[in-house]
């Protein structure tokens, strides 16, 4: 089974916070698990994907890119939207379906906004996914902490289905490359 991890706008100044953003929950927690999920998927020839949101840092400078501190592989693909979807108005959908590309491990920020949407999307256009719980994250709202999102949105999408399609939560420590949703159809 052909397999990418996708790691959706992890860029310096969404995770770090600036004067338009909140920093992050735990973003160096989120930033290793990121790093360990890379290390896994070149370990095992999966290709990595990452897509950057054009609204941070108006799509330019430092805080644009990707987080300082996230090792980057050579081969990595990059692509920058501009919209809440990663597949709006992106050649991922092409790129992942060129592949033939099955099964996508999501990783990331925002939780509520970008990672939700992606997991969705992904469902819908007959990928099955797993999201790493704790490789995802965002800042507290006007409402609700930051821990109490990730979780709500762990527990959510956990077993969220679109007919065929649908994803499962697993964490950095698992073997995410070795997917299990055979097992619950």
């Amino acid at each position: 089974m052909k397999q990418s991890l996708l790691v959706i706008d992890a860029q310096q100044d969404l995770m770090e916070g600036s004067s338009e953003e909140r920093e992050v929950s735990e973003k160096e927690k989120v930033v290793s698990n990121i790093n360990t999920v890379i290390e896994k998927a070149i370990e095992e020839g999966i290709s990595v994907v990452f897509i950057r949101d054009l609204d941070v840092s108006n799509g330019e400078g430092p805080g644009f890119q990707i987080h300082n501190n996230i090792r980057v592989p050579s081969t990595a693909v990059v692509f920058d939207k501009a919209a809440t979807n990663s597949f709006h108005g992106t050649p991922l959908l092409k790129h992942l379906n060129e592949n033939n590309v099955e099964h996508l491990v999501i990783m990331g920020c925002k939780t509520e906004h970008c990672i939700d949407t992606a997991v969705r999307t992904a469902t819908v256009n007959h990928f099955d996914v797993t999201l790493v719980g704790d490789g995802h994250s965002t800042s507290d709202s006007d409402n609700l902490t930051a821990q109490q999102i990730i979780l709500h949105h762990n527990e959510t999408l956990h077993g969220h289905d679109n007919v065929d399609n649908f994803s499962i939560v697993r964490n950095t420590e698992e073997d995410l490359f070795n997917p299990t949703h055979d097992k619950y159809r």
